[in-house]
Order: C-alpha cells, then sequence, then structure tokens
C-alpha cells in the first residue's frame, strides 16, 4: 500500500504584500451564497486563531546539541589535527628484498622506516603475511629487508603491499638506531560566510488590524499580521544559520561561483555534509528492514570495526530521519527472541513478562562491542520543505568527543566539543547574530522611507575536527 494523496503543503505562505490568501474575507466571490454582504443577518462562526497544522515549524538545534559557538577574529580559522603515530605505508613493491614506497599524495619526501626497524608485510590479494629486518636504506623510497622465514620473500607474492613497523632488533654491541622520526601534522581550514535576510513592512501596513490571531513559534501573539511576517522572517533565519553550517559548500576552482570575484568575494564555507563526504566515513545503504537482524547488525559491525580503526571514541550520537531510525529500531529489536512478534519473544521480560502491556518499540540507546549509542530523530532530515524533500542523507553518527585547543580571546587552552560552530567578534563588533531596525515606522527614525525594515547579519562557519571519527549514512 501507499499513500494516494500527500498534502505536504510546499507553497510559500509568506509575501511582502497583504494578499487574499493572508486573511479572511467578508466576502468571497467564489463560492455562491457564501458570505454575500454586510446585509446578512448571520455572521459566520470565526475562529481567531490560525491552526498549527505543521506543529513546531522550525528545525534548528542540532548544532546546539553536539556543538558548542566560539567567537574569532580572522577571515579563517584554521586547526591542525595529529597524524598516526605508528608508521605504516599501504602502497608497497617489493622485488628481491627490495620494497619500494608510494608516498604519492603523503605530503613527504622520504618515507620513516629505519635501518634495525622489524616489519610486518601483508599482501592484501593473496591474505600472506610475513615479517622481516631492514637491512639498509638507499633511496628515500625505498628500503632492504631480510625475511624472517626460510622461503624469503617469495612467497608474499606481488602487488601492493601493507607494511607497518613493530619494533627493532639489534646485536650486541653494535651503534644505536640512526636517524629520528620527525613528526608531522595535517591542517585543515575553513572560512566563515555572511548571512543576510531582511522583513520589510509599508507604515500603512503597521496599523491594519487582521481578522485572525496570529501565533508563532516564538510566542509572538496578536492581530498585527506584520507581527506574524517579522517573527517568521526571524525564525527561518535563525534556521538558515544552523542550515548554512550543514550544508555549505565551499566554492571549487573553476566554479561558476569562483568565477564571480568581480561582483562577490565570498566563496562559501564548508559545512557538515561537504567535510564528511571530504574527510569523513560515508556508509550507504544501511540494511535495516530490507534484511532484519543479522544483515542490519552485520551492517552496523562495518560501521564498528571502521571506528576501531579510527579513534575508538566510546559515546556517539546518531542522528537518523524517521526511515533509518526505524531500520535501527527493527536492528535492535530483531536481536530480543526474533524480534517484537508472537508471545515467545524475551522482550517481554523487561515488561515482568506480561502480554497485556503496552511494547515499547523504539530505542533511545544501545551498547554494541565498546561503543554507547544515542540515537535521537533529526527533524531537519524529515521536514517536507528541506531534507525530507531530497531524501539522499539518511543520517550521520557524531562522536562526543572534546579537543584541547589555545583560545585567542580567552587566552588559554580549553577544551571544546569536535564539532563547533565559529563566528566573527571582537571587542566592538559581535556578529553572531545581528539585527537593526531602519526607517520611518516603529518608533525608529533612520531616513524618509515610510516603511520598516529589519536586517538580519551574521557570519559564521563550522569546524568539523577529526572528521574521519564522523560517519555520514546515504542512500
Amino acid at each position: 500500500m501507499a499513500f494516494t494523496s500527500m498534502h505536504a503543503g510546499l507553497a510559500p505562505a509568506q509575501d511582502r504584500v497583504t494578499l487574499s490568501t493572508n486573511y479572511l474575507q467578508w466576502t468571497d466571490p467564489t463560492v455562491a451564497g457564501t458570505f454575500a454582504d454586510f446585509a446578512q443577518q448571520y455572521l459566520p462562526e470565526l475562529y481567531e486563531q490560525e491552526v498549527e497544522r505543521f506543529g513546531n515549524r522550525t528545525i534548528s538545534g542540532f548544532l546546539r546539541m553536539v556543538g558548542a559557538e566560539m567567537p574569532m577574529t580572522s577571515d579563517q580559522v584554521i586547526w591542525s589535527e595529529q597524524n598516526r603515530l605508528h608508521i605504516s605505508y599501504d602502497t608497497v613493491t617489493e622485488a628481491a628484498g627490495t620494497f619500494t614506497v608510494n608516498l604519492a599524495g603523503l605530503g613527504v619526501t622520504d618515507h620513516a622506516i629505519r635501518t634495525g626497524n622489524t616489519i610486518v608485510a601483508f599482501n592484501p590479494v593473496t591474505g600472506v603475511t610475513l615479517k622481516g629486518l631492514v637491512t639498509s636504506v638507499p633511496l628515500a623510497t625505498t628500503f632492504t629487508a631480510a625475511c624472517y622465514t626460510a622461503a624469503g620473500w617469495a612467497g608474499l607474492g606481488v602487488g601492493n603491499l601493507r607494511i607497518f613497523v613493530y619494533g627493532s632488533d639489534f646485536g650486541k654491541g653494535t651503534f644505536g638506531m640512526q636517524g629520528g622520526v620527525e613528526p608531522n601534522f595535517t591542517q585543515f581550514s575553513n572560512k566563515p560566510t555572511i548571512i543576510k535576510d531582511q522583513y520589510q513592512v509599508n507604515g500603512s501596513d503597521t496599523a491594519q488590524i487582521g481578522w485572525v490571531e496570529v501565533a508563532t513559534e516564538d510566542g509572538t501573539s496578536g492581530f498585527l499580521w506584520y507581527m506574524k511576517a517579522e517573527s517568521e522572517t526571524r525564525l527561518r533565519y535563525e534556521d538558515y544559520l544552523e542550515m548554512v553550517c550543514v550544508e555549505g559548500e565551499l566554492a571549487a576552482a573553476g566554479s561558476d561561483v569562483a568565477g564571480l570575484a568581480a561582483t562577490q568575494t565570498s566563496y562559501g564555507t564548508e559545512g557538515m555534509f561537504a567535510a564528511l563526504q571530504a574527510r569523513g566515513n560515508v556508509y550507504s545503504g544501511f540494511a535495516g528492514a530490507a534484511a532484519p537482524g543479522a544483515g542490519a547488525l552485520g551492517d552496523f559491525d562495518q560501521i564498528l570495526q571502521q571506528l576501531d580503526k579510527q579513534g575508538a571514541i566510546e559515546e556517539n550520537m546518531l542522528f537518523l530521519d524517521r526511515a533509518t531510525a526505524l531500520d535501527f529500531d527493527d536492528m535492535i529489536g530483531a536481536q530480543a527472541g526474533g524480534g517484537y512478534a508472537a508471545a515467545s519473544s524475551v522482550s517481554y521480560g523487561l515488561f515482568d513478562n506480561s502480554d497485556q502491556m503496552a511494547l515499547n518499540f523504539g530505542f533511545s540507546g544501545f551498547r554494541r562491542g565498546s561503543y554507547d549509542f544515542y540515537k535521537t530523530d533529526w527533524k531537519y532530515l524529515n521536514d517536507a520543505s528541506t531534507r525530507g524533500m531530497v531524501d539522499n542523507i539518511k543520517g550521520v553518527l557524531v562522536p562526543a568527543g572534546t579537543s584541547t585547543v589555545y583560545d585567542q580571546m580567552l587566552g588559554t587552552n580549553i577544551r571544546r566539543p569536535i564539532l563547533h560552530t565559529r563566528y566573527r567578534a571582537s571587542e566592538t563588533e559581535d556578529r553572531r547574530m545581528k539585527s537593526w531596525i531602519t526607517g520611518s515606522v516603529g518608533g525608529v527614525y533612520t531616513d524618509d522611507l515610510d516603511a520598516m525594515r529589519v536586517h538580519y547579519l551574521s557570519e559564521r562557519c563550522l569546524c568539523v575536527q577529526a572528521a574521519n571519527n564522523f560517519v555520514l549514512f546515504t542512500d
């Protein structure tokens, strides 16, 4: 079965002028005999308050739950992330005991393997693993090694090998290790983008009383329609502040946006989705209800294995759309004696073995392996006028981790969430969320325009640090 009619209400409900769709009409020429004229002796039953048919329409709040906001004073924020501690290479070839390391894309000119190191060599095609002792390092990209087994390196096979150092092996009365390993780091950056909006109403409409008592999510109420319009403009703008940090995109070299240099100096900002697609883990096609039980759990175990290879942060948050959240519920429920159905389910043990009590088919948290997961719906992915319309992002796994950095504004080292927002601010200017009024209406007199203009501005960006610990779920 499927829906045959769905009223998502995607038509814009805001206009800069008062139209027939914005207020109740006493006369309605489209319906014969209805609201004919003022001579009609019976007044209609009028509901003064609006019906909130879409509930709370705001979709922000994600970043407030998982991150923090910090001031910054520059056009760019730069941070450095540690590289791995141990020495390993995954694109190595071997010929007659000489190993050649492919350093392309690593940002270095020579490898860090030294004479005397002991190594593990693995061929992912044949599955053969051998160990050896490095005997010399003739070039910056090569080294020679003797195998510990009698058969030598011949059994390793050809192809791209994976090598890592596990120690060293020296004889009696020999000199120590020659040379040292200098650590390096990987640097990332982002730039803030300026987000603007405006609402304008003429002076006459500010004095016009409507028939409908307006109400908005921020508590605005009354019979003045412009109050609703201004309030919704602000609510929509506050949502944009989060959506830009989630959806933001940096202009690529050669793109049309980058070609606007003559008229526009902003080139976007890197949002969370773009950062995870570039530096994080992207998992597509989570099994869920399509393969309940072991299938879905097997998919999830693949994710755990990937987390083990990264930072292995114990606590994580899952922000999911409705379909994926139900997939996770089905996956967890399927482990309880074959699922929810039938009296044979061991889930009854959670309810005093009573089949008369309501079962809870949803799970807000669970533990698998050495990880704790807390699951919640992300309204942004479900809303029919935002990501719920596109429906190709299914959710995100966010680690509950922190990093220690030096904060220039505070002048000290502080711990901040891995995911956090930076906004421009100084002693004289705070651009976190600015709003001001111009015109000659509403008690503000800045020019001779017979209108009130409400302006909004913010300059901010998102820092996605340690993106290798995040997981982005796609379709």
